[in-house]
Parts: C-alpha cells; structure tokens; sequence
C-alpha cells in the first residue's frame, strides 16, 4: 500500500531547477531516503524502497552523494555474522585492552 503526499511549491521552482516536477519528485524521493539512512532513522533496503530503486542501484546513488553503504558497527556486523552462524564468536577489544 502507499501514499500520496501534495507538496505545494513555487510555480517558478521547476524552471529554476531545470526539472520536470515528475523529475523533481524522484529526485526529492532519492534525496530523503538518502538522508533518512544517513541518519540510520531506516535500513539500506527501505531507503532503497522510498527511493523507488533497486538496492544496487540505491547503493550506486548513495556513493554519487558521498554517504557510506556502510551503516554498521563492527559489533553489529560481529552479532550477525554469530546470529548466521548459530554460535557464539568471541568479543574482541576495541580498546587495546586485552
């Protein structure tokens, strides 16, 4: 199911930025997904989703504005990689501690 939002802008906007408001709405889509994973308020595949891409192609679109792939923390990473496994790996320190 989706939504519909009406956004009201300048009649002037669409020529100032050279885009056809069908143009300008995908780019406003990129944009905010791009941004909202940025900000990890969404994951990579439900940014890619609200951008209307597939996630290859979002993750294309992600390097063009200089932003990660990557959103995860080596202890995340670790977690999944265990959870996968179905074992227990050890907890490295991150810290020099040994």
């Amino acid at each position: 199911m989706s939504k519909t939002l009406k956004i009201e802008l300048p009649d002037d906007v669409f020529s100032a930025l050279r885009r056809s408001p069908e143009e300008f709405g995908r780019e406003l889509r990129l944009a905010a997904a791009i941004k909202w994973y940025e900000m990890e308020r969404i994951s990579q595949s439900k940014a890619a989703e609200i951008a209307g891409l597939p996630r290859p192609a979002f993750i294309t679109a992600l390097a063009r504005y200089g932003v990660s792939p990557i959103q995860t923390t080596p202890e995340e990473i670790r977690d999944e990689i265990q959870q996968a496994l179905g074992t227990s790996l050890p907890r490295t320190s991150t810290s020099g501690d040994a």
